[in-house]
């Protein structure tokens, strides 16, 4: 790890139940490109698998998997910390959980799983590669809720996340440890009765023409917010195969 990445997202796995269908949609919606890895010991599950990276040009910020058998369909962001054990011993007296516990990912790394204190899911990475911070593929994560709260001290003590001063009806800016934008806590109408959530935000050139491509190859809306002039603003879409994402421009 490199210091200038500490605080920020360094990744995205997205877990998916037909791994085909979510690169034929992202492909198709993001312009996204896919090279195949060979694990010859998978962090999910163990034994030779493919592990298939996404890139936007020649970017790589993604990894596709099949959903393994303890975890559910959906993006999971990672962020990067100077030591992962350390971090992941915080998180219990922080109000979260431990949702998987450190472990090494062959030639990349070492992450770990934990939830939040109102249960959206993070990933917490200590990278061993030399990847960049994927920002030509996505925009800040977006984090959404049934309401307003957002639990500030659980991000600022874990990753050295502040809540940006200035605010609007609509977002609040997470700043990193530099004070550039790493995250968004969007005021949104999220499902009823569910956890709160990260969000990634996938850059395209054109959000409209997007959400309509997406929506032709199967995608829903997940939330809808409105503007004051009572226009859609940053919908947050589901993939077809259930996972929330949205879209943010390049």
């Amino acid at each position: 790890m490199t210091q200038s990445k500490a605080g920020q997202i360094v990744w995205h796995d997205l877990f998916t139940s037909d791994r085909a269908c979510s690169m034929a949609f992202y492909q198709h919606v993001a312009n996204w490109t896919y090279e195949i890895e060979r694990a010859t010991d998978f962090a999910w599950g163990g034994g030779e698998k493919d592990f298939v990276l996404a890139l936007s040009g020649d970017e790589a910020g993604a990894g596709l998997a099949e959903t393994p058998p303890e975890q559910e369909n959906g993006w999971i962001a990672y962020v990067e910390v100077p030591d992962v054990d350390v971090a992941v011993k915080r998180v219990g007296t922080l109000g979260g959980e431990i949702a998987q516990e450190p472990f090494e990912v062959p030639g990349v790394g070492r992450n770990a799983l934990v939830r939040d204190p109102l249960g959206a899911l993070v990933g917490i990475s200590l990278s061993r590669h030399n990847f960049p911070v994927p920002r030509q593929q996505f925009g800040p994560e977006v984090y959404v809720n049934n309401g307003n709260e957002f639990p500030q001290a659980f991000y600022a003590k874990l990753f050295g996340w502040q809540l940006s001063p200035q605010r609007d009806s609509e977002c609040v800016a997470l700043l990193g440890r530099s004070g550039d934008l790493v995250a968004i806590q969007h005021v949104a109408t999220w499902q009823s009765g569910s956890n709160a959530a990260w969000v990634p935000c996938i850059k395209v050139a054109s959000v409209p023409d997007a959400c309509r491509a997406a929506e032709t190859q199967g995608a829903r809306p997940a939330s809808v917010d409105m503007n004051e002039t009572g226009q859609v603003h940053n919908p947050i879409l589901c993939d077809p195969d259930g996972a929330p994402f949205a879209f943010g421009i390049e």
